[in-house]
């Protein structure tokens, strides 16, 4: 007679290791979308979207990344990022 232990042990482990790993991955903020610092380090005028302009009492900030992609994936992961609500994320001069 064959023993159930192992493969009981195996399937345990295998459903511990799955669990484990989804939910940090979903919950965690990219450190590329973690605060302004960090979007200015590879975007450094910020990122926006392809037809957003500057809400400012000054000159303007133009020389953004302009991408409504990039955009969007910055503000799901810290919508913090584009406090002005101009559809600019961390417009910087």
């Amino acid at each position: 007679m064959r023993s159930l232990r192992p493969a009981a042990a195996t399937l345990a482990t295998v459903g511990l290791l799955v669990a484990g790993t989804a939910l940090p991955a979903q919950a965690a903020v990219p450190a590329k979308w973690k605060n302004c610092t960090a979007v200015n380090k590879t975007y450094k005028h910020g990122v926006g979207k392809v037809k957003a302009k500057d809400k400012t009492s000054g000159k303007p900030v133009t020389t953004f990344k302009r991408s409504d992609s990039l955009y969007q994936a910055a503000i799901k992961a810290n919508k913090g990022l584009d406090r002005d609500k101009d559809g600019i994320a961390c417009e910087k001069r």
